[in-house]
């Protein structure tokens, strides 16, 4: 799309701020303990999980006509295959008419799991694969992480009901495996595969392997270009971390646009609401269900998201895409930084 009519796209959405994407952050208890986790997730969280009761009361104040076809909620975590409750959670989702799917890492997921799920309305799923067998139980902590992830990916690309794909954390250490990667979900059925790199939050502020330099940066890049371009049966794709500059449009479908805050809202273990899970929650939380109004504080609050001049400092004061930009997507800024976290505009730049 030219690039001025898709900020005519991109501020008129802004403008309208239609919800259609609600992600609930139903528990921070994990069975694994991955080295990106950016909410530093343990078997034994410090917060109880969410009662489902107080998530519906919220989810209750959406106005029928508010609710467009194809709103989806998206459980997350933590791992949500660790609530006891998952099914009644995806029933009365589904009963209030929103559709329902979850981010998963696949370890509890069985044939019979996901048969109890697809009965209790289960629309979509997302599950992650960080490597081939050493890098991806090295990221996750667990020997048997890989082979209970393959067998998950095998099960629900076997399903034609339900809208599912792959994502994988590229690090310096699976970098060179992509290709094999790739083979290996093509053959299991995958219809598409979703990469992205981190941010430096969390446990992965800490871990130098996982932080791609701007070379390797580039060459994930070209590689996503590749494959998109040599076609097959799984869609490769990058996600809507940042503005990439000359490969906009070559590695997604479509131009970068942070979609939190403007069409993507998240409820948070302890009722904080937010926009996308990843965002620093301490800094652009804009209230709380246990306080307000979850619906009303959508319509009235989130203006850090919806107008983001305030982004318009250190190395993006003078950056000539600012307009395409704005500063990049709201999960890089946080607490009182004056400077984004990381720039994949600079990173893919022609060097001159």
């Amino acid at each position: 799309m030219n690039p001025f009519l898709f900020r005519l796209f991109r501020d008129n959405e802004t403008r309208v701020h239609e919800l259609n994407y609600l992600f609930w952050e139903c528990t921070t208890r994990c069975n694994l303990h991955c080295r990106h986790c950016g909410s530093d997730c343990s078997v034994q969280s410090r917060e109880p999980d969410m009662p489902l009761q107080d998530f519906l009361r919220a989810l209750d104040t959406i106005p029928p006509g508010h609710r467009p076809p194809g709103f989806t909620v998206v459980l997350t975590g933590g791992e949500p295959l660790l609530r006891p409750d998952l099914e009644e959670a995806g029933r009365e989702i589904r009963r209030r008419g929103f559709g329902w799917g979850m981010v998963s890492n696949g370890y509890f997921y069985t044939e019979e799991k996901q048969r109890r799920l697809l009965e209790a309305g289960m629309g979509a799923l997302t599950i992650s694969l960080d490597g081939l067998e050493e890098s991806h139980n090295w990221m996750r902590g667990n020997p048997n992480g890989f082979a209970r992830a393959v067998e998950a990916i095998r099960l629900a690309a076997s399903n034609p009901r339900l809208a599912f794909d792959v994502v994988t954390c590229v690090n310096r250490r699976n970098l060179k495996e992509l290709s094999e990667i790739h083979r290996l979900l093509e053959g299991l059925g995958v219809a598409q595969w979703r990469l992205f790199t981190i941010i430096p939050i969390g446990r992965a502020a800490g871990e130098k392997e996982m932080h791609l330099t701007d070379a390797e940066f580039v060459s994930l890049m070209e590689f996503i270009r590749e494959k998109r371009r040599s076609g097959g049966s799984m869609k490769t794709t990058f996600s809507c971390e940042g503005f990439l500059g000359r490969y906009e449009e070559q590695v997604r479908d479509v131009r970068y646009f942070c979609h939190a805050g403007i069409n993507i809202a998240s409820i948070l273990i302890d009722g904080r609401i937010c926009g996308c899970p990843n965002i620093d929650r301490d800094a652009f939380s804009q209230g709380n269900i246990y306080s307000d109004n979850f619906y009303t504080v959508w319509e009235r609050r989130f203006q850090p998201f919806r107008d983001r001049r305030w982004a318009k400092k250190g190395s993006c004061a003078s950056c000539g895409e600012w307009r395409n930009c704005l500063g990049n997507g709201m999960h890089n800024w946080h607490g009182t930084c004056e400077e984004v976290l990381q720039c994949h505009y600079l990173k893919t730049r022609p060097s001159k």
